[in-house]
């Protein structure tokens, strides 16, 4: 009875934190009675250990993909792609590293992989203990109908969901732990047919080899990625209570300092985490919502926004603190200079993962770059990663002239409790995070204000919203403001995006693969025919 409630167990796994309900221990997974009765059956013989070890083997890859689905339906709200998902282990393994130090990483990845050991080594028990279970011929020959029977109503299962035809054999109450095996199977499928779209799409670029775009643009350009800055700072209460004044605010002085402003709404190809995928999506003018789209995106020889930029005279730059490994794929990004974090000057204390706090990396932009005389406009993409997970600690924001190598903000860096200690609470984790929003926007103000007399184009977007217990919205949606002078900002008029930092409730709502195309379109005297391949009209009501 014991190896029976192991094999119920595993065999019931949820892969979705919306599963994990008392209800969840009562549901019966078709597999078990045909494990049970097809295990006495092949017995403990040569063969039948052979027969046990892939059985074995196909269950632990099911509980890998359960507990890779449970992972990223948390943080990500979508399940795993074993295509393009995989280097997300190595992502975690550094985040985590940064969190809460290497040896408690080491420590977790350790326990992780003993995890594995031990369920393969239990389920190669329960299964033993099965076939071994001595039966009498007739016994037998009723187990094995038993057996043919619900293998037979599980190929019927698996062939609906190859055919894309769901079949509902199984009765309420009741689940085929296979499914998700084989649903990976057809994910791989599609996957590897949107890849082919994808690259199609890649190929056929009506702004490949112009020379004369984005010839409205006089100054430097910036685009402020500001991490995790989703739609919840405008629509949810505990957080738009906090965010919302300090944009009006921010609206009547920038508005006072001669600055124009403009927001509307992006829908991001990511949630939670993965914010690269969202700066290909604004630089290649296609949705990146996945690594193997990614790494196709890079492959492809598509032109970037900064690709077209630098041809067009700007030079072009990638500011990037949380980059503290080798960054092979930017070469192929449209960057002329990159500057991760060793490159950025900063010697003072990290905060946790975040390499440094937001305005020293501004502060870094205009000191090695914008202060640089070079002959050219400069056209940057700039991550702020203060408000990128655990949150703890918080900079605050202190004079500018004060900044220096960044020693200043060693006391900040070692306040407050550790991670480990806040994420305990979610009340606390989510206070957490709206203060490092409320940070992070007061930065970008503040930028944007010092440099009122002389303002160069700023781009200001989330990369996308917080994981959902956190942001307390499900919805892909991030703010974009866009910050310049007002004749400048003239180009965009016909946009229909709301005047001022806030968007309107019904401001555009646009797909971030749209904006290459509609800043190449706006700021470029004579666009070329055949441009914004989306058919969007970016008027008011999205």
């Amino acid at each position: 009875m014991l190896a029976a409630l192991v094999l119920h167990l595993v065999l019931i796994q949820p892969n979705h934190p919306a599963a994990m309900t008392p209800a969840a221990l009562f549901v019966l997974a078709l597999e078990w009675p045909l494990l049970l009765l097809t295990l006495p059956v092949i017995g403990d013989g040569r063969i039948g250990r052979l027969m046990r070890a892939t059985l074995v083997a196909v269950l632990v890859v099911i509980v890998f993909l359960k507990s890779a689905d449970f992972a990223m339906f948390t943080a990500f709200t979508r399940g795993f792609n074993p295509v393009g998902d995989m280097p997300l282990i190595a992502a975690a393994f550094r985040l985590t590293m940064g969190s809460i130090g290497l040896v408690a990483a080491i420590g977790a990845a350790g326990a992780t992989i003993l995890g594995v050991v031990l369920v393969a080594a239990v389920l190669w028990w329960a299964m033993g203990v099965w076939a071994r279970l001595p039966l009498p011929r007739p016994a037998r020959i009723v187990a094995g109908g038993g057996a043919v029977l619900a293998l037979g109503l599980a190929v019927a299962d698996i062939g609906s969901i190859m055919a894309r035809w769901p079949i509902p054999f199984n009765p309420p109450g009741t689940a085929f732990t296979a499914r998700v095996g084989v649903e990976r199977v057809a994910m791989i499928g599609r996957t590897l047919g949107d890849l082919r779209a994808f690259n199609e799409l890649a190929r056929n670029d009506p702004y490949a080899d112009r020379a004369d775009l984005l010839d409205r643009i006089d100054r430097d350009v910036l685009v402020l990625f500001v991490e995790s800055y989703g739609r919840t700072s405008m629509d949810t209460p505990f957080y738009a209570d906090q965010h919302r004044p300090l944009l009006s605010d921010a609206t009547r002085r920038l508005d006072g300092l001669g600055l124009e402003m403009r927001s509307a709404f992006l829908t991001s190809p990511t949630r939670g985490g993965q914010s690269w995928l969202a700066h290909a999506t604004f630089a290649n003018g296609m949705r990146v919502d996945g690594q193997a789209r990614y790494q196709a995106a890079m492959a492809s020889g598509r032109e970037t926004l900064f690709h077209i930029a630098a041809r067009s005279g700007f030079h072009t730059a990638a500011v990037m603190p949380a980059i503290t490994l080798d960054w092979p794929e930017s070469a192929l990004m449209g960057f002329d200079t990159v500057l991760p974090a060793k490159d950025l000057g900063y010697r003072g204390l990290p905060f946790n993962w975040v390499t440094m706090p937001d305005q020293f990396t501004l502060a870094a932009i205009d000191r090695l770059l914008r202060d640089e005389p070079s002959g050219r406009n400069l056209f940057a993409q700039v991550a702020l990663i203060s408000s990128h997970a655990p949150w703890v600690p918080i900079p605050q924001l202190i004079p500018w002239e004060d900044i220096g190598d960044g020693t200043v903000f060693n006391e900040m860096a070692q306040s407050g409790d550790r991670p480990d200690v806040v994420w305990r609470d979610h009340d606390r984790v989510r206070a957490q995070y709206r203060q490092s929003i409320t940070y992070a926007l007061e930065t970008v103000v503040e930028y944007a204000a010092r440099h009122a007399a002389n303002p160069p184009l700023i781009i200001v977007l989330g990369d996308h919203q917080a994981a959902g217990f956190i942001a307390l919205d499900e919805r892909p949606d991030v703010p974009v403001h866009l910050i310049g002078p007002p004749d400048l900002l003239d180009n965009i008029a016909d946009w229909g995006w709301t005047s001022g930092l806030i968007p309107a409730s019904g401001a555009p709502i646009l797909p971030m693969e749209a904006m290459r195309d509609m800043i190449l379109d706006a700021f470029t005297t004579e666009p070329p025919a055949g441009a914004n391949l989306f058919g969007i009209t970016p008027v008011n009501g999205g």
